[in-house]
């Protein structure tokens, strides 16, 4: 395998793209079972809650600890631990809880251990594409994370098509096949060709941070992470409102739709964006995610609600991907650690949307119309960003 592989990187960058399908499904899978799990194991609603939070703090952690891990031992090995954890999480989580008294204990295990590995995945996907000898690296980065939405739609639907055919109790079954998809990636990566990033030395991982340009990419990214997450948090209950299906549908519905438009724009950005057009995308890009959280707020229609799920997708798909590719142009030599601050940074910004959001909307009367206005200061901020950095650019002979 390895001969035939040779030198060919495509195998470098589809790996990478699997790996973003596996961050997906660790991801959104376990919150389909959540109903499923309090029935089953007979656990409260704040300690279901609790796995998503567990989720997010422990990809926080993982960011931050990983260009120790990775400058240490290299991003083969790494990578390949990244998708060995990732598939036993999902793994253990079908036996694990019946192993503990209290089996919340061992659901919270389980997300550890996946977490784990899909922070790590964040961390070192950037890094392999960008040093692909293939160019166009904004495209292949914009590409890349388009793979992310796709696996989210991908999850949601033939989760849901299972469950449908084969009911909600054989959930386990279903995960020892999902824990296939980073297992075998494992092993993919032990053959791929890699271009080994180079590490950034001790100071020259430090200097990042006397830099005014470093803390600029990181509210972009905050930006960036809060505009996606504020909106895709509440697709379900737009979706619910405009078309008045289940709640079922609604979680299928609403989601996809926001991931579907999102993969789209990044897919579109891949084919026809380049380096020159990038902050005006951005910039149109963040004025889509205004005007569609204002949509949401302020029309009476509900089905409007539902059209903004979609322009937001749109709008937000090139934030996140088009922040990294302008870091990375400007911080050559840091690919670890700058990939670990710029994902610390964005999983702060998808925790703070929706919290912004959930505060504001359950502070007055518990209508979310007043948490999606409050929210369109995240996208407001980040165009602002990148208007000043255009008149920066232009200023700069």
């Amino acid at each position: 395998m390895k001969e035939r592989i040779g030198n060919d990187y495509r195998h470098t960058i589809y790996a990478c793209y699997i790996g973003f399908v596996t961050q997906a499904v660790v991801i959104n899978f376990a919150p389909l079972l959540f109903v499923r799990f309090g029935v089953e194991f007979d656990i409260p609603l704040e300690k279901i809650t609790l796995l998503a939070t567990v989720n997010f703090l422990v990809q926080l952690i993982t960011d931050a600890v990983s260009p120790l891990l990775i400058n240490r031992f290299g991003y083969r090995s790494q990578a390949v631990l990244a998708h060995v954890l990732c598939g036993a999480g999902l793994i253990s989580m079908t036996f694990l809880p019946g192993l503990f008294k209290d089996p919340s204990a061992g659901l919270i295990i389980s997300v550890v251990i996946y977490s784990i590995g899909a922070g790590l995945i964040e961390v070192i996907n950037n890094p392999l594409v960008e040093s692909c000898p293939t160019g166009e690296r904004e495209a292949a980065l914009s590409l890349l994370h388009s793979f992310y939405c796709w696996g989210q739609v991908f999850t949601v639907i033939v989760s849901t098509l299972f469950f449908f055919l084969f009911g909600l109790g054989r959930w386990r079954i279903l995960a020892v096949l999902w824990a296939a998809v980073p297992l075998i990636n494992s092993v993919y990566f032990l053959f791929v060709p890699i271009n080994e990033p180079k590490s950034a030395s001790h100071s020259g991982s430090r200097s990042v941070f006397r830099q005014k340009y470093f803390y600029i990419f990181c509210l972009m990214m905050i930006f960036a992470g809060a505009t996606e997450h504020a909106m895709c948090q509440w697709a379900s209950s737009f979706t619910e409102t405009a078309l008045g299906v289940s709640k079922t549908a609604g979680d299928i519905l609403g989601p996809c739709l926001f991931a579907a438009c999102c993969g789209t724009a990044r897919l579109l950005n891949a084919k026809f964006g380049s380096s020159r057009s990038l902050m005006p995308l951005m910039g149109i890009g963040a004025s889509l995610c205004a005007v569609s959280f204002a949509a949401a707020s302020l029309s009476p229609f509900p089905a409007v609600g539902l059209a903004a799920c979609g322009l937001c997708g749109i709008g937000t798909g090139i934030l996140w991907p088009g922040t990294c590719s302008l870091a990375s142009e400007r911080f050559e030599g840091t690919s670890a650690s700058l990939s670990a601050y710029l994902a610390l940074a964005g999983d702060i910004g998808c925790s703070l949307g929706p919290t912004v959001s959930g505060f504001v909307s359950s502070g007055l009367e518990g209508n979310i119309r007043y948490g999606m206005a409050a929210s369109i200061i995240f996208p407001l901020m980040f165009a602002c960003i990148i208007l000043a950095l255009r008149v920066r650019s232009k200023k700069t002979p």
